[in-house]
Order: C-alpha cells, then structure tokens, then sequence
C-alpha cells in the first residue's frame, strides 16, 4: 500500500536507501540543488508523460544555482 504523505512509492519508499529526501540531507543541498535531484530523481515516475516537464523543472533549478553563484563571484 501507497504511503501518499511520508514516503510515496514515486519518492522512493520508506525502505530505499536513496529516496530523494534522504539523498538531499545525506549531502546537505540547498534548496535549489535539492531541487535538481528531486526532479531528476523522480523524471516520470508519478506520471510518464511529464517527465520531460519534470527534466525542465531540474534544468530551471540548476540554472538558477548557477546564476546565484556566478552572481556571488
């Protein structure tokens, strides 16, 4: 059975060692980086044909890290 708040199985699962918000603690992302796992990680899993929206979401993240370091340089 589906856990819909704590651990969907599209997340992951309870029981996997790399559902999303494990591996965005374990390495201590920001939003945005934990942001661009979360959408790779997850790239169709709930519905198939968003998965190209899903890499989307990923991509507008990783660029906007990238723009908030380049603007700290």
């Amino acid at each position: 059975m589906t856990d819909w708040v704590e651990h969907p199985d599209h997340y992951g699962g309870v029981d996997n060692p790399y559902e999303t918000i494990k591996v965005i603690e374990a390495w201590e992302l920001d939003f945005c980086l934990g942001n661009t796992v979360k959408y790779i990680s997850r790239a169709g899993k709930k519905d198939p044909a968003m998965a190209i929206v899903d890499l989307k979401k990923a991509r507008w993240y990783l660029d906007r890290r990238i723009k908030q370091m380049e603007e700290m340089e």
